[in-house]
């Protein structure tokens, strides 16, 4: 984690106002509100585009497989060292097919013994993208080898996104949530 406290406050549920109350009303029913929504309706018009954006990206309107996003998701938030970004997609990660070993070869990249071909690709792209927001041709020919065109761009989509998120999070400061431990990896940070 960057920061060991918060510069912009999760909002609780007793400081709420009706705007905010009503952008996290759909994750209050399902029974758990994450800090970093907690934190994003101090700007309740920016999260709103930030949920509907998030909305594609985590939805099956994203053609890429789910495992293969949280490839892409999982290497953006290591190397935005973004520990909570890690912490909350390492469990969907696994949910969505990825082990525990992958998860671990996740921080290598794609030098990490073991990859297929189209897992290495996803990673080369997610690392690209992180150091000089391109995707190189021979990368690009790599993805093409094992994904639609909708499928290349989904995985642009995603790296931006979670790039993004990682700014959010390690910025203002985004704690983890309760009962949750920080990857060792990226203590101090």
């Amino acid at each position: 984690m960057r920061l060991t406290s918060p510069r912009i406050a999760p909002v609780a549920d007793s400081g709420l106002t009706p705007e905010q109350a009503e952008i996290l009303a759909p994750m209050a029913a399902s029974g758990r509100v994450l800090n970093v929504f907690r934190t994003m309706v101090n700007a309740p018009k920016a999260a709103r585009g930030f949920l509907a954006w998030g909305g594609y990206v985590l939805s099956r309107r994203n053609d890429l497989p789910a495992r293969d996003r949280e490839i892409v998701v999982l290497r953006i938030g290591y190397l935005c060292k973004s520990g909570y970004e890690w912490t909350q997609h390492v469990d969907i990660g696994k949910r969505d097919g990825l082990t525990d070993q992958e998860i671990d070869w996740i921080k290598i990249g794609s030098g990490a013994p073991g990859w297929k071909a189209a897992d290495k690709a996803l990673l080369q792209a997610a690392d690209e993208l992180h150091h000089d927001q391109f995707i190189t041709t021979p990368t690009w020919s790599a993805l093409k080898a094992h994904f639609t065109d909708k499928q290349c761009m989904d995985v642009v989509f995603t790296a931006g996104q979670y790039t993004q998120v990682s700014m959010i999070l390690n910025s203002f400061g985004v704690q983890l949530d309760e009962g949750q431990v920080l990857d060792p990896d990226l203590k101090g940070f």
